[in-house]
């Protein structure tokens, strides 16, 4: 079995790139890039390197953005049953690198011989220190219920329109649509560009910038509005030693009757078919179940993350038929797995 060489091509230029490295690819009859719009990649070409690049990938995915990096991974482990194989990728390979972690999942012989991250010289075009606390993600895998808000935000690899137009929906789920952040085309080369926009210009361009990524600042905690963390942050300081007299000095059993008020109060809503004042509603409830398990941490009877962790089981037994491939097309089907399910439960089978 031939083995797969990856490579980073640094955050630009090829005088960026760690002279072992450069040794040992320049010595290869072909290099196999995931794109050529890049400074390293051009400069590797022009100095006469026979270079096959993933571009065309890109090209042939254009709808479908997600099929990209799979296609190209199969085209490597298929070149790998006859020949070792050289690829490289922008930045370091180990950092949010989708087509790398993908080969190691799927290619035992795959080794990583290194590479310059471009984290640093983003951090330096856009001014701000990291030490603040940061979370990295690639575009095709950003999901807004895993974004925490009061961190500084990267998103790599938003190269087209199509893709910057999901992120900036799934950013807009969280921030709010004026949310300065930055564009960063380039980050450490003589081509580098900032450009600080609203959030709901983010799709506002045309071409391809394969080297082009978002950098979002955190929120603070009064502008996060639309995260859970904030209103346990705010439940917290509510219920603290300096918090509100009266909540603070309810036991979970005092607030059971706040808590049937507030479902009294949905029902009305509903009734009404007021949806403002069920959302409303809903947010009281919320806040009730947030007393309820701040009381009992406070008691030392129960915490919230026990009650996450019992909820995320149970949702994650009973439904095999959404996450285990169990086929249940009809209630009657669903139905049946449930009664399953929760006898195994009595019996204390799971």
């Amino acid at each position: 079995m031939h083995t797969i060489y990856i490579f980073g091509l640094g955050p630009a230029h090829l005088g960026q790139m760690p002279k072992e490295i450069y040794d040992t690819i320049s010595k290869q009859d072909t290099l196999y890039l995931r794109t050529l719009e890049h400074p390293a990649a051009q400069e590797l070409k022009e100095e006469g390197l026979n270079i096959v690049s993933f571009d065309d990938k890109y090209e042939a995915f254009d709808e479908d953005f997600e099929q990209v990096y799979p296609a190209i991974v199969e085209e490597l482990i298929h070149l790998a049953k006859t020949r070792d194989v050289y690829y490289g990728v922008p930045g370091h390979p180990a950092v949010a690198e989708t087509t790398v972690q993908l080969l190691l999942e799927g290619y035992k012989n795959t080794k990583i011989i290194g590479g310059k991250s471009f984290i640093d010289d983003l951090f330096a075009a856009v001014k701000v220190d990291p030490i603040q606390g940061f979370q990295l993600v690639d575009s095709f895998d950003l999901n807004s219920d895993y974004i925490f808000p009061g961190h500084q935000l990267i998103i790599m690899q938003v190269f087209h329109a199509l893709i910057a137009s999901e992120v900036k929906l799934a950013l807009m789920e969280i921030y709010p649509d004026e949310h300065s952040i930055a564009v960063v085309d380039a980050a450490g080369s003589s081509e580098e560009v900032v450009s600080w926009i609203p959030l709901y210009e983010l799709d506002y361009f045309e071409g391809v910038h394969n080297l082009r990524s978002i950098y979002v600042p955190p929120l603070e905690r009064d502008q996060a509005v639309h995260s859970f963390a904030t209103l346990q942050s705010y439940t917290d300081e509510v219920l603290g030693e300096n918090g509100d007299v009266w909540a603070k000095q309810l036991t979970e059993k005092e607030l059971l009757s706040y808590f049937q008020e507030e479902l009294d109060e949905l029902k009305a809503a509903y009734a009404k078919d007021d949806i403002d004042n069920v959302v409303e509603e809903l947010g009281d409830l919320l806040m009730q179940l947030l007393y309820q398990t701040g009381a009992g941490e406070k008691e030392g009877i129960f915490s919230l993350e026990e009650v996450l962790e019992g909820i995320n089981k149970k949702m994650r037994r009973r439904h095999p038929h959404v996450f285990d491939g169990v086929k249940a097309e009809t209630p009657e089907e669903v139905d049946a797995i449930w009664q399953a399910i929760k006898e195994q439960e009595r019996k204390g089978d799971m």
